[in-house]
């Protein structure tokens, strides 16, 4: 797909890096997460603060025709759908068999070189999370570190309780979880994530 141009900034992205954006068919902006969504479009930079300026600038008006009407709660919604989809990212490559949990199964799956992701989370003790770092940098392996859920989220998404520490295997999922969970993380900013914790 080439590249879109932001609404609001008027800066041209990869499509990854943005929100695409329809008229439903009761005249109300949504937010189309897959970009999957027949008709027209138009596209903002995935951060909040931007959706919110389209928002109160009438730039969906202006881009999807003068019928269509953006809610007030559009920012936060986009949210809510950003998190889901790298959430139902997680439960899939979690049903294909690619994550494991607990302390000693991820350091184990460190020690033998199986790990791509390593899963925190959010409200989980710190103590745990830089042993678990420290032994992933002393292996020499690269792996992606996210912290961006808290346990709640990962309980549910995995199917179990108390989830603080989660590694998953590399394959396609895992890396739609990662893009996934990276778009969600540049839409709401380090201080939200921050306030999870």
């Amino acid at each position: 797909m080439s590249e879109r141009m932001c609404i609001v900034t008027r800066c041209h992205g990869e499509p990854d890096d943005l929100v695409r954006f329809v008229c439903g068919p009761d005249g109300t902006v949504v937010p189309d997460i897959r970009c999957e969504l027949p008709g027209r479009g138009v596209w903002v930079q995935a951060r909040r603060a931007l959706v919110a300026e389209a928002v109160k600038r009438r730039l969906f008006r202006r881009g999807l025709g003068e019928e269509c009407q953006a809610p007030e709660g559009l920012p936060e919604q986009v949210a809510d759908l950003l998190r889901r989809t790298a959430l139902n990212y997680l439960s899939l490559a979690n049903k294909a068999g690619l994550v494991i949990a607990g302390f000693e199964k991820v350091a184990a799956a460190i020690g033998k070189g199986r790990v791509s992701v390593l899963l925190e989370a959010a409200d989980g003790a710190e103590d745990g999370w830089r042993k678990l770092v420290g032994k992933l940098n002393s292996s020499g392996q690269e792996a992606e570190i996210v912290r961006s859920f808290d346990s709640a989220a990962l309980d549910l998404a995995l199917g179990r309780p108390h989830v603080i520490h989660a590694a998953l295997a590399g394959n396609g999922l895992t890396g739609k979880f990662v893009a996934a969970t990276r778009k969600f993380e540049a839409y709401i900013g380090e201080n939200e994530i921050l306030k999870q914790a």
